[in-house]
């Protein structure tokens, strides 16, 4: 992951309406002017597009002008690769040891020399593919979720983003996703946890003060990213 002026690399959701902010505060009172970097994660159940949309967004930032990094959890750390071994079933964790392993993961993704914390004071806007919200999610679903908090918001090398957009798709169409990659399925893709992660993901909303955007990612691509371009443009502006 460098700080460049060109996108690094690009690793997506049912509620039947518009876009939402689910926050305690309305995002368009979050201004940010035109030269601060933002931070801006992209969450959801696994198939809802993430991927997809990351690098649509990516990609208008820069033609406003604006320098982008992309970048996902797990990380490529030695604690990534770990936790990709895991999810996909070669090396069985416990919940616990899951949670842990993400949030010494997410540590390293903040103070690493090309980390996030380094990218915005280099001026680049921060696009990453999962934060702790997943974390919350789905390991504080299996295991005492008030650790797991503890974990990631109330530590102070775990940076809280500007905005997470959250795409909202209902877990059977996420699977059927899934089934056209082609792909070995991870440890939670399966209908009954995804339906209870996406339940999940809704009450740590509700938990948090963190700016969120809850946006249904059940159309076209095209139809999706309208969407987010119009929660993240009043931070541009």
């Amino acid at each position: 992951m460098k700080c460049q002026p060109k996108a690094a690399k690009f690793p997506a959701a049912l509620d039947k309406q518009t876009s939402k902010c689910y926050n305690k505060k309305d995002i368009s009172s979050e201004r940010c002017a035109m030269t601060r970097p933002l931070f801006i994660v992209f969450e959801g159940i696994d198939g809802c597009g993430k991927s997809t949309q990351l690098r649509l967004l990516s990609e208008y930032l820069q033609k406003r002008g604006r320098r982008v990094v992309t970048t996902a959890e797990p990380t490529d750390s030695a604690t990534g690769k770990m936790l990709r071994e895991a999810l996909a079933g070669r090396d069985p964790r416990t919940a616990a040891e899951m949670a842990a392993l993400f949030t010494l993961d997410r540590i390293h993704h903040n103070i690493a020399e090309d980390g996030i914390e380094n990218c915005l004071k280099n001026g680049c806007d921060m696009l990453s593919d999962r934060y702790y919200y997943s974390s919350l999610a789905y390991q504080g679903s299996l295991v005492d979720y008030e650790w797991v908090r503890h974990m990631n918001v109330d530590c102070p090398e775990i940076r809280r983003p500007d905005l997470c957009i959250f795409l909202d798709i209902a877990p059977t169409t996420a699977l059927s996703r899934i089934g056209r990659r082609g792909e070995q399925k991870e440890i939670y893709e399966k209908e009954e946890t995804l339906s209870l992660v996406r339940a999940t993901f809704m009450r740590v909303f509700d938990t948090l003060t963190d700016n969120v955007a809850i946006i249904d990612a059940g159309g076209t691509p095209e139809e999706v990213a309208a969407q987010i371009v119009a929660v993240v443009e009043p931070l541009l502006n």
